[in-house]
């Protein structure tokens, strides 16, 4: 069967339009862009659209086609093609997939109105709702909380980072794949995040509210949503979930007081997730969780803190490895080969058999993503070693030397978040790339700014410098790549051909090649001197985050959000071979001076150390340490000292040959997404969360 969308037509459904171009009952056409047939309508109760099952050959779609009480209202139009647009650049498992022309418009004869559609993945499954009236409506344990919220926060941490947040999470909005990954769904609310949007709340007019009862924050029912607008709803969903109470069910929430007391129909579960909770559905923005990180953090206290009986069994755990789609697929041989090799941590070695009773304990602490089960597996020729434990409280590289920074100057000009910044050599000049589209040359001597580019259409998400930093290259949530003189400040080119938002760039030590990275997984090689494309694949699944060049300029290697390295021949593009071992996003990749080794930071609070001169068991070497994300790393000149930052607000500088931490930096005023070193111990910091950029000296 294959329906009509033409709401005038008197049988859209008509029995003869199976097999018919066009149909049978009003002549309008069965094929959508050529390529879908709509087969029967699953909702029209779904905000601004009906939905409608549709295939593209034999392959099931979900189509959102607006409705038409709300073509002629611009705010719908405006939700309904943000949620195309912003699905196009997100891309992970616990999101629809969509492809670039997921929108579109179609025109049907007798409609003096076009309809306005969106293709997207289909997502099989139910949505937690129906899933819990199926499961009898019982509370789910504090296991599958954790699990849960693990995978729904690592997805709003895409979403956050990349300067959107959705405003409508309820059990309705989260989809249940058969892999056993939520999927958030309904992006037609999702706010671009600008210091604009930020400057307006407060201010009558302007910003619609979006309620859903029960689910939506105070601060967004007077039409003021911020990020953290999301942790409230998100915990909202799961007090829902581990007590199946409504939050409006008086029950729980007595209207009259405003109180809301649901901790005693949820007393299965531990004080601390009850308080991660409260804290997420504080009524006050200011007094939940600051950002995504935090509750991530706190979430791996809370299963530290599981006793033994609250843990997976080993066959849960394989269970959970054969659902998750992000982490390895160990082989039989894998699962069952015996360990005695040592794991490097620090600097220091720790005989895995010595911590074999403690391994359910890692695979625990591991959440969605359970690399950690395999002890040493081969990937392509490449071997990692078994993932280091935290050392005990007592022997923490955090309880070394410590030293602190001062606040030397702040530069300020961007009008949103700063997501790039690059050194230009020898001159004492920065450059930055903020989401407000606009590039700063800023003088370091007097912090003052030099110029501003413009031409980006949307956030600027990577930079890179050719060897001699007159050429800049940029990239941008437009979709482009432009190449700048800063000399001059000119404009040299303009590099098109990605279909999604260009996350990474690197510039070869020779000059000649381009390296650009998409959120869509692909790898594009570019020529320098003539803006060629000159090779284009796709390198993973998932959104490409990093890019680093061999010293020698014969390969270049990608880091994904599907928490695998790639290898790849700079010359043909061709794979070398793929590394595993994180357990989570790969935030971070940098290589030494040497040619001999390849570092990787991780969202897994760890760094790896790749040897590619050794094919041993123990060519990979873990440093841990850190308590959050390792967003960014540096290493000295001379190779020595490796520095490393993040979302837990330090800076640590490892001995590069011995692996030891000499000292942690604090006194950061905020988490850190990029780091710079200058001479005379002064350290350059931005994250995607503030304006301005920071300049400190260790003391």
């Amino acid at each position: 069967m294959s329906l009509c969308l033409n709401s005038r037509c008197h049988q859209p459904n008509h029995p003869g339009n199976s097999s018919a171009v066009f149909c049978q009952a009003c002549g309008t056409t069965l094929t959508l862009q050529g390529r879908y047939r709509v087969m029967r309508l699953l909702s029209d109760r779904s905000g601004f659209g009906r939905v409608y099952e549709a295939y593209e050959q034999n392959c099931p779609k979900l189509l959102k086609v607006l409705k038409a009480s709300f073509n002629e209202t611009p705010k719908a139009l405006e939700l309904f093609e943000k949620e195309a647009m912003v699905l196009s650049q997100l891309h992970h498992p616990g999101i629809p997939r969509i492809e670039p022309d997921g929108y579109f418009q179609v025109s049907v004869k007798g409609l003096d109105y076009p309809l306005h559609c969106i293709v997207m993945e289909k997502i099989e499954g139910l949505n937690l709702r129906q899933w819990m009236q199926q499961q009898g409506s019982h509370p789910i344990g504090e296991a599958q909380a954790l699990q849960w919220i693990q995978q729904l926060v690592e997805v709003l941490h895409l979403i956050h980072h990349q300067n959107y947040f959705h405003r409508d999470i309820k059990p309705e909005n989260i989809m249940l794949r058969e892999t056993g990954q939520l999927v958030l769904v309904d992006f037609g609310a999702a706010r671009q995040i600008t210091e604009t949007y930020l400057a307006q709340i407060g201010q009558s007019g302007g910003i619609t509210a979006l309620s859903s009862a029960g689910y939506t924050p105070p601060e967004q029912e007077q039409g003021q949503a911020v990020p953290q607008s999301d942790f409230y709803a998100l915990g909202r969903t799961f007090v829902y979930l581990l007590t199946t109470k409504h939050p409006t069910d008086q029950t729980i929430y007595d209207p009259f007081s405003n109180e809301f007391v649901w901790r005693s129909f949820a007393a299965h579960i531990s004080p601390p997730l009850a308080q991660l909770l409260d804290d997420m559905i504080a009524p006050r923005a200011i007094d939940r969780p600051k950002n995504t990180a935090e509750i991530l953090n706190r979430l791996h206290q809370i299963r530290a803190g599981l006793s033994a009986s609250d843990l997976q069994t080993p066959t849960q755990v394989e269970a959970t490895l054969e659902l998750d789609p992000l982490s390895p697929s160990p082989t039989r041989e894998d699962r069952a080969r015996p360990s005695s090799q040592t794991a490097w941590q620090g600097g220091r070695t720790q005989n895995i058999e010595e911590r074999k009773t403690l391994r359910l304990r890692r695979w625990w602490l591991g959440g969605a993503g359970c690399a950690g089960l395999i002890a040493v597996a081969a990937v392509s020729g490449w071997y990692f070693s078994d993932r280091a434990l935290l050392p005990a409280a007592e022997e923490t590289p955090q309880h070394q030397a410590q030293k602190s920074v001062l606040l030397v100057r702040t530069l300020s000009g961007h009008t949103s978040s700063v997501n790039a910044i690059a050194l230009i050599p020898g001159v004492n000049q920065l450059v930055s790339g903020s989401a407000d589209t606009t590039i700063k040359q800023w003088n370091l001597t007097t912090g003052g700014e030099i110029r501003t580019l413009t031409g980006h259409t949307s956030f600027i998400n990577a930079l890179a410098l050719s060897p001699s930093g007159q050429i800049l290259a940029s990239g941008s949530a437009d979709k482009t790549i432009r190449l700048w003189d800063l000399t001059t400040g000119d404009l040299l080119g303009v590099l098109t051909g990605h279909v999604s938002s260009v996350n990474a760039l690197a510039i070869s030590h020779s000059g000649q090649r381009l390296i650009s990275g998409s959120a869509d997984g692909t790898i594009k090689i570019w020529a320098l001197d003539t803006y060629q494309e000159l090779a284009s694949f796709q390198a993973h699944p998932s959104a490409i985050n990093a890019l680093a060049v061999s010293s020698d300029d014969s390969f270049f290697v990608t880091g994904s959000a599907d928490r695998t390295l790639a290898l790849w021949n700079l010359d043909t593009g061709t794979e070398r071979s793929s590394l595993r071992g994180h357990d989570s996003y790969i935030n971070t990749l940098t290589t030494t001076p040497d040619g001999q080794y390849l570092i990787s930071g991780s969202a897994d609070t760890t760094i790896k150390i790749w040897n590619f001169q050794d094919s041993s068991p123990n060519s990979v070497e873990t440093l841990t340490g850190h308590s959050s994300f390792v967003n960014d790393l540096v290493i000295t000149p001379d190779g020595q000292t490796l520095m490393s930052a993040g979302t837990d607000e330090v800076v640590k500088f490892w001995d590069l040959p011995s692996g030891q931490l000499r000292y942690t930096v604090t006194g950061f005023d905020s988490y850190i997404d990029q780091l710079i070193r200058l001479p005379n111990d002064q350290l350059i910091t931005a994250r995607r969360e503030d304006s301005t950029i920071r300049v400190w000296v260790v003391q």
